[in-house]
């Protein structure tokens, strides 16, 4: 796999080493059990796989070149580089500006920009309104586009559905930045509509069968369909594609319902011509991160801790795996650990952070598992571990 220039500040010691270990145990990535860290009073349990993933890390490299070639220029991001807290602020601190918010929402006005500034694409990938908003100011979009390449392999399956006549059903999150790029890519070619759960799935499946009339299906789904889109007519032929960071599980388990539900309306023997197979779309890193994750609970552990930004999707599956077993704490950073009595963290359910005390059990020895979003650097882990092991007077 390609090495990418990143820099020294987002790698780790700790965490380098037991990947690197791991990758040498475990090439093919059968094993997804954690690798365990017995200091004495304190154990780790560190997940199989976790962290920066290859898009993550293509894109950083894009946007710190983008820097160092551009001295004395204006560089804009249109969005969020990643989900993380301390990369957006390091961009921020070496000049960087934000054009708009997560939302999509302006920052800086469209008009403010010229011929002469550079326009980072994040990750996520944009919209093609947006890309030909910048060509037509004379920013060139392509030239530091960081978009992830599993993305734009969704974009390129949702294409083909096109020219096959289906209809593309997005699973995501219908205000994410990708799921929104996914969507104005799939609607140039095919109708598009977007599902965020398997709720809304069953609601889908419950129009094809005629069981709720169009009027309710429209009211569910407004503002999450293409123009023009005919549900009499533009369900008969239907695949299924993800915004990369969803859970894979959930995404597989909406596109076996479906394909269950053109069964039932077609019959097993038209099912092709009905229903697309677009498993190949799952995102690996998502895929092996969401496998660690369940290999973490697979083992005993007094508490969890994941690391991550707040508003990354990948890393709010994670946390909702681990909340199943584990007492778990979502962080973004080892600021967050006040004390071994206190600590800080983001409640996904109510979408704000709340402080808990008394987190560490009392007791001869402690087991902590230990995971982060894709998002997330390594070296921000390593910190969060050595933090907690001092708790307990030990070095890692």
């Amino acid at each position: 796999m390609k090495k990418f220039k990143i820099p020294d500040k987002y790698r780790s010691s700790i965490i380098a080493g037991i990947k690197e270990q791991r990758k040498l145990d475990d090439p093919r990535k059968k094993d997804f059990s954690p690798m365990e860290i017995d200091l004495g009073p304190v154990r780790f349990l560190i997940a199989r796989h976790f962290g920066f993933c290859y898009g993550v890390e293509n894109a950083i490299e894009i946007a710190y070149k983008a820097i160092e070639e551009n001295e004395g220029k204006r560089i804009f991001l249109l969005s969020e580089m990643i989900h993380n807290p301390a990369v957006n602020e390091d961009l921020q601190e070496r000049g960087v500006k934000f054009l708009q918010d997560t939302s999509g929402k302006m920052i800086i006005d469209w008009n403010e920009l010229t011929p002469a500034d550079i326009v980072i694409i994040p990750a996520f990938g944009t919209t093609i309104e947006i890309e030909e908003k910048l060509n037509k100011i004379g920013i060139n979009p392509y030239r530091y586009n960081t978009t992830c390449p599993f993305v734009e392999k969704v974009w390129n399956k949702s294409n083909e559905l096109g020219e096959k006549d289906f209809t593309v059903v997005i699973h995501g999150k219908a205000e994410h930045e990708e799921t929104r790029a996914t969507f104005s890519h799939s609607k140039r070619s095919s109708p598009s509509i977007i599902i965020r759960d398997m709720n809304e799935a069953a609601k889908l499946a419950e129009f094809i069968l005629g069981e709720i009339n169009s009027e309710e299906f429209y009211e569910i789904f407004e503002n999450r369909l293409s123009s023009k889109f005919n549900a009499e007519k533009d369900l008969q032929k239907i695949g299924v594609v993800n915004q990369t960071t969803m859970l894979a599980s959930e995404t597989e388990a909406i596109a076996n319902y479906l394909q269950g539900t053109m069964i039932i309306k077609y019959g097993l023997e038209n099912i092709d011509d009905h229903f697309a197979d677009t498993r190949d779309t799952l995102c690996y890193a998502t895929n092996d991160n969401q496998k660690a994750t369940y290999g973490l609970m697979e083992e005993y552990a007094d508490l969890a801790v994941v690391v991550g930004g707040y508003n990354s999707s990948n890393t709010s599956h994670i946390v909702k795996l681990l909340e199943e077993k584990f007492s778990t704490y979502f962080i973004s950073n080892e600021t967050k650990i006040i004390s071994p009595e206190v600590i800080s963290h983001f409640d996904l359910h109510k979408q704000s952070e709340k402080t808990t005390k008394d987190y560490l059990p009392e007791k001869d020895k402690v087991s902590i598992a230990v995971t982060s979003g894709a998002s997330c650097p390594d070296a921000t882990v390593d910190r969060v571990i050595k933090k907690l092991a001092s708790f307990y007077g030990v070095e890692v």
